[in-house]
């Protein structure tokens, strides 16, 4: 399913280097920033959050899939909120996505997803990608993610 976001703000971490998908080494990275997300409780510091809904973003791509790129965790800000102090912010421009839903045991269903997209004919523009966790999520042995992903219109 096609769609058109506006803009929106994240505050959360960002991967201070960027990762690869290449033998595996952005698994280990983005799980280690997740692993410090969540014993940080970044979103709990995130007071002015528009929802309980965390963004995983993959941007700033220096090709495509197979070259490096790179990471940020984060939840929604309105456009003037403040920020805490030690965060990252990321601004996602407005683009056009093709929104997949990754559905099932966490986190191969996610994984899944992705190797369908890296499979597929969709032309990708390697814009700002982005999962997002929400209530649907929680219960990792059935869970939904919602997957967006940059494309040309």
């Amino acid at each position: 399913m096609s769609e058109t976001k506006s803009e929106f703000k994240l505050a959360g971490l960002r991967l201070p280097y960027k990762t690869t998908n290449r033998n595996h080494q952005s698994d280990t990275d983005c799980g280690t920033l997740w692993q410090k997300f969540e014993q940080d409780k970044i979103a709990e510091l995130i007071s002015e959050k528009l929802s309980d809904e965390i963004y995983a973003v993959y941007f700033d791509f220096e090709k495509d899939e197979t070259a490096p790129f790179a990471y940020f965790i984060g939840c929604r800000l309105a456009p003037d909120s403040v920020i805490p102090a030690n965060l990252d912010t990321l601004v996602i421009p407005a683009q056009h996505y093709e929104k997949f839903t990754a559905k099932g045991q966490m986190t191969g269903c996610v994984t899944e997803v992705w190797k369908s997209i890296w499979n597929s004919s969709i032309n990708r523009e390697f814009g700002f990608d982005f999962e997002v966790y929400d209530e649907r999520s929680r219960d990792w042995s059935k869970a939904e993610v919602d997957v967006y992903v940059s494309v040309a219109e």
